[in-house]
């Protein structure tokens, strides 16, 4: 029996079109087509090439059914030029990760969702509301992904091999996910984010969460979220230089642009200024970098939930083929975490055992 859905999607994870996968099978455009409607079913070999060509074990073609991400709610954090296979194979990938927590829920328990949707304020009251509901008050904030986690929001990391693709966020029915690439700086990757917690909290379900104003927004969003206007006004002096734009931007962990043009927006740098900080943050190698950054912050969630599988014998490649996907693939989606995993054979308790995991904020 053969899913027929598994086979688009797992077409789309390569970021392949209809007529590249038919010439690397050697099947007809028209059969291809016809196995991914389910009009007919691919024989046993044909099968085997197809799971060859598309890097998938045979056995994930015939599970069940994987929910897609819905493509209309989906905040894609990506350049403007950014070819659309590109956005599916992301997509995709989401849909895999989807699954996997599908898997782990079913194990462990996982932290409440407490993501509000606020659609009417501005990004800054927005901000300000969110900060006030999580305790945080006006100091910089902590790890973003713990934080995020702590309050309901599963994070996954993205396939570095597309790099085109900074972030996106969705909400998955009551689950709100965020998926990140972990090519960015430290500093880049908790702006981004924070901005994908902007399209969560302004957007929810029911509001548009493209285009330049969506993205305006959860911008403002993410740079209030990151530093509250108190806590700036309140340790950088008006009219700032770059050494003192350097030195603060550690504060709050973020990148010396987003500061530069946060201190703009309070009014702490007149246009002159801010526009002399960008030049010459831009000559010391701060416009697509962040020298001697902060290390880049990974899931705690899926570090525990696998340390807790180990405790217990269950390997990565146990979960993996619980999933019918590589380890390679599983891996791409846990922020680069070291797991011990071995092909083959599988040892330890078996899977089916319901290993409970309380975290704790």
């Amino acid at each position: 029996m053969v899913t027929p859905s598994r086979i688009t999607l797992a077409r789309k994870r390569r970021g392949l079109t209809l007529a590249e996968l038919s010439e690397a099978v050697g099947v007809s455009l028209q059969s291809l087509s016809n196995y991914e409607t389910g009009r007919t079913r691919p024989r046993t070999s044909t099968l085997s090439r197809l799971a060859t060509a598309l890097d998938f074990p045979v056995a994930f073609f015939s599970a069940p059914e994987i929910d897609e991400l819905p493509a209309e709610g989906i905040s894609w954090r990506a350049r403007s030029k950014t070819p659309p296979r590109v956005l599916e194979a992301a997509r995709a990938a989401g849909g895999l990760a989807t699954q996997l927590h599908e898997w782990i829920e079913s194990r462990f328990r996982l932290p409440v969702v407490d993501v509000p949707t606020l659609g009417k304020p501005d990004p800054e009251t927005a901000a300000e509301m969110v900060r006030r509901r999580w305790g945080l008050g006006s100091a910089a904030a902590p790890n973003m992904i713990h934080l995020l986690e702590a309050h309901g929001v599963r994070v996954f990391s993205l396939d570095p091999d597309y790099a085109e693709v900074d972030a996106f966020a969705v909400w998955q029915g009551p689950v709100p996910f965020v998926f990140l690439n972990t090519g960015k700086t430290g500093e880049r990757s908790r702006f981004d984010a924070a901005h994908e917690l902007g399209h969560l909290v302004m957007h929810g379900h029911d509001r548009s969460c493209t285009g330049p104003t969506a993205e305006k927004q959860a911008n403002e969003f993410a740079s209030a979220f990151l530093m509250p206007a108190s806590s700036v006004l309140g340790h950088v002096p008006r009219g700032a230089h770059v050494d003192q734009i350097l030195e603060a931007k550690r504060i709050w962990r973020v990148s010396a642009m987003a500061l530069t043009y946060r201190l703009h927006d309070l009014g702490l740098l007149s246009d002159w200024q801010y526009r002399s900080a960008c030049a010459e943050l831009s000559k010391r190698g701060y416009r697509s970098d962040e020298p001697a950054g902060i290390k880049h912050e990974t899931s705690q969630v899926l570090a525990k939930v696998f340390r807790g599988l180990r405790s217990t014998g269950v390997r990565a490649s146990d979960v993996a083929a619980e999933l019918a996907i590589s380890v390679d693939e599983l891996n791409k989606m846990l922020f680069g975490l070291t797991i011990t995993a071995v092909e083959g054979g599988r040892t330890g308790p078996a899977l089916t055992r319901n290993h409970r995991l309380t975290l704790v904020r």
